[in-house]
């Protein structure tokens, strides 16, 4: 017996179009599209949304006996403290305002990106990249400004042979360059990877529930399956903001230090 599924389930979708950059407001000015987007409009409301919510919880410099919220705020802070100064030792003050909010950014992102029917801006390459590159560009402005031409000296480890210099150089430079992009990829690879695998469970467990055969009652099984992924990706979104904010400190580290 051939059963037929009802042509509204949403599995027949792809699981990468919950991804999809859709235009809201088109914006055009002869060839430059200018448009807002879903992508630009969850962006904004992370940075609204954490702009209002911290200063709630923080209003006029907090609580003397902190409540849960500021309790918990505060946690975040010393936790993105700790960090810091682990990587950066004493250099960790002037930087910390620019790690703590890559990190509570990504992470307010991640976060949101899993709510139910939301757009998840950090699976987004170009935001990802967006992230990646302006800070990487910044790290190597601090390296200019604090070294002049010596940063050039970053390129090529000391006590190098100088036979060597002009392959080590240029292995180096790669390396360099390769940094944001893997600090990108890194970022918008693991939060796409774990939404798709989220729709792809989800539409398997509707295709089995509306299948109108005793076998729907397996759907259990894959939705049990969504609650043990959905925790785990709660657990990713966490790490993948920390994994971003120990790599700035590492970069920021070596831009101070050089080798």
């Amino acid at each position: 017996m051939i059963v037929k599924l009802p042509p509204f389930v949403p599995c027949l979708a792809s699981p990468l179009e919950q991804f999809s950059v859709l235009p809201l407001i088109p914006i055009h000015f002869g060839w430059v599209d200018l448009s807002i987007t879903n992508s630009a409009i969850y962006c904004l409301l992370i940075f609204v949304s954490l702009r209002f919510v911290w200063n709630l919880i923080l209003k006029n410099g907090g609580n003397v006996v902190p409540s849960r919220y500021q309790a918990a705020a505060e946690m975040i802070y010393d936790f993105v403290l700790s960090l810091a100064n682990e990587q950066l030792g004493k250099n960790a003050q002037p930087y910390l305002a620019i790690v703590f909010t890559s990190f509570l950014y990504i992470l307010a992102g991640n976060l949101i990106g899993l709510i139910p029917f939301s757009f998840a801006t950090t699976a987004q390459l170009v935001v990802a990249f967006a992230l990646s590159f302006s800070l990487f560009i910044g790290v190597t402005f601090i390296g200019v400004k604090k070294h002049g031409l010596h940063f050039l000296s970053f390129f090529l480890p000391s006590g190098a042979p100088i036979g060597l210099a002009p392959l080590l150089v240029v292995i180096e430079l790669i390396s360099y360059i390769f940094r944001p992009i893997s600090l990108g990829v890194r970022l918008f690879a693991n939060m796409t990877a774990g939404h798709s695998l989220l729709a792809i469970i989800a539409g398997f467990g509707w295709s089995i529930g509306t299948c109108g055969s005793p076998v729907a009652i397996a759907a259990f099984i894959p939705i049990g399956v969504i609650v043990v992924i959905y925790g785990l990706e709660l657990a990713v979104a966490f790490l993948q903001a920390y994994v971003f904010g120990v790599l700035l400190c590492i970069y920021l580290k070596d831009a101070i230090e050089l080798h």
